[in-house]
């Protein structure tokens, strides 16, 4: 997994940060009916965590995803042909996301950037996201 977070990411002057040392694997959970995304990162400001994304009961796909620091959200997603959409839109709170990814055509990499929002409207890039297969 690579992240790449723009200067002033982690604070005002806080430099920009490449970080190549994550890591993410993928498991079907006993059953086969979700699957398990688990990652570390070895990077202290950003969060460890594990994702459970499976099919609602209208067939819709959700990933339910919990990290190091006590965040639990619900995402939408998308999964079509190549392309990978996670989206989290509230109604309470002023803090949208959304993640777009590109499955490469040999399936070893997807590249893409998670983005926020305060009003789900005008969305500003949070910082990218590569993941490839090893």
């Amino acid at each position: 997994m690579e992240a790449r977070f723009a200067r002033g990411a982690f604070g005002p002057g806080s430099p920009a940060v490449v970080n190549r040392d994550g890591r993410t694997t993928f498991e079907w959970l006993d059953g086969g009916f979700f699957l398990v995304q688990r990652w570390a990162v070895d990077q202290p400001m950003a969060p460890n965590g594990i994702a459970i994304i499976g099919a609602n009961d209208d067939g819709a796909l959700v990933q339910h995803y919990f990290d190091s620091r006590g965040v639990a959200r619900r995402y939408t997603m998308t999964l079509d042909g190549r392309s990978w959409a996670l989206l989290r839109e509230t109604g309470t709170e002023s803090f949208h996301q959304r993640y777009r990814g590109e499955i490469a055509d040999d399936g070893n990499s997807i590249e893409g950037a998670w983005e926020s929002s305060a009003d789900g409207e005008q969305w500003h890039h949070d910082f990218d996201l590569a993941y490839r297969r090893i």
